[in-house]
């Protein structure tokens, strides 16, 4: 299980920006973005062989020439991560908490047998994009921010059943839009009743391409049938609840801050900083096995990723039936809200990062 850190930032880590610029200098709509790839001036790219990463280089091309054996293609030796740098109100850009997300690339990685990629060089990579794109990072006030893609491939020829002898690690970047323009909005979710997102001992608590994939039809069927998020109970009983098809699930129950116990689930850094601002606001934390026959008892229910933060659930339906959650089912909770409200100052500088997520680029 990952155990999210944040140490300070040594000086050395830094590097001038190759071309100094402000953020969002580049002609875009700040206000109407959305969350889609547009292009940018570049992406970082790294290569793996004989046991060594070479320096990198900063590739205007966002293609990749893959032999066709690729073991990324093949055998889904592929992972990723996602995260965001901000603007913040003193024009200063950071990451959020980039750390984590090399942690959690790590454990990724060694579980699909690639190499790891170092710390050091995860944390270079990614302001490295953040600095040749710094055009391209929405600036403060327009809500939006950079959204960070690094991706870790198989990208040698393998055709036996076997981890390549070739990586590629690359980061891009593109600016997106805040998911809720003008707020936060309750929705219903549903339980995925005919499919299960990962199994026990399977790869569920690592963030690889798998994974979504599995999620690819169950979500679309979803979608069809009016629910944006749908819900995924545990593969053994068909009782406990797991994650939602992108995102953890939290709940509030009192004084209580509520996550599931699971193996299969993938270890959220959003989800982590929520508990740590619930715990600084008299909250308990209780990560343990949830039924979903619990969820009528809940406060306040919530979806938490990278992307959204939170998104409010105040309905979900199961076996056919509308479980409602808390008192008015048609209004934002008041304490997601605060917590969601809470992340975003510090992300964007307006509150101070007592904690130390912020890795200035």
């Amino acid at each position: 299980m990952l155990t999210p850190t944040d140490t300070p930032i040594a000086q050395e880590d830094h590097v001038a920006p190759s071309t100094p610029t402000i953020p969002g200098q580049a002609a875009l709509d700040w206000s109407n973005l959305g969350f889609a790839y547009r292009p940018t001036r570049g992406i970082v790219r790294y290569t793996w062989k004989k046991g060594h990463w070479d320096q990198g280089v900063w590739q205007t091309d966002p293609t990749l020439q893959l032999h066709l054996g690729a073991t990324a293609l093949h055998y889904g030796q592929s992972c990723f991560e996602g995260l965001k740098a901000f603007a913040g109100a003193d024009n200063q850009v950071r990451i959020f908490r980039p750390r984590c997300n090399a942690q959690r690339l790590a454990q990724s990685a060694e579980r699909l047998c690639m190499p790891v990629v170092p710390e050091s060089m995860f944390l270079e990579a990614c302001a490295w994009a953040v600095r040749e794109n710094l055009a391209f990072v929405p600036p403060y006030g327009s809500g939006a921010s950079f959204y960070l893609r690094p991706l870790l491939i198989g990208s040698g020829a393998t055709i036996g059943v076997a981890p390549s002898d070739e990586y590629t690690f690359v980061v891009l970047g593109i600016p997106v839009g805040d998911y809720y323009q003008g707020g936060l909005r309750p929705v219903t979710a549903v339980v995925t009743e005919h499919y299960d997102r990962a199994a026990p001992r399977g790869t569920g608590a690592i963030k690889t391409g798998a994974n979504y994939a599995a999620d690819l039809k169950p979500h679309t069927e979803s979608l069809a049938q009016g629910y944006p998020i749908n819900l995924y109970l545990d593969a053994n009983q068909q009782g406990l609840i797991e994650e939602f098809g992108t995102s953890n699930f939290i709940a509030l129950q009192g004084n209580t801050y509520l996550t599931p116990a699971s193996p299969s689930i993938l270890p959220s850094i959003t989800n982590a900083s929520l508990q740590t601002l619930a715990a600084h606001a008299g909250y308990t934390i209780r990560q343990r096995p949830l039924r979903i026959d619990e969820v009528a008892t809940f406060d306040e229910v919530a979806a938490c990723g990278t992307a959204v933060i939170i998104t409010p659930v105040t309905r979900i339906v199961y076996k056919g039936e509308t479980i409602c959650i808390g008192p008015h089912p048609d209004q934002v909770p008041p304490q997601m809200q605060s917590l969601y409200q809470q992340l975003r100052h510090i992300q964007f500088r307006e509150l101070p990062d007592s904690h130390q997520w912020m890795f200035a680029v």
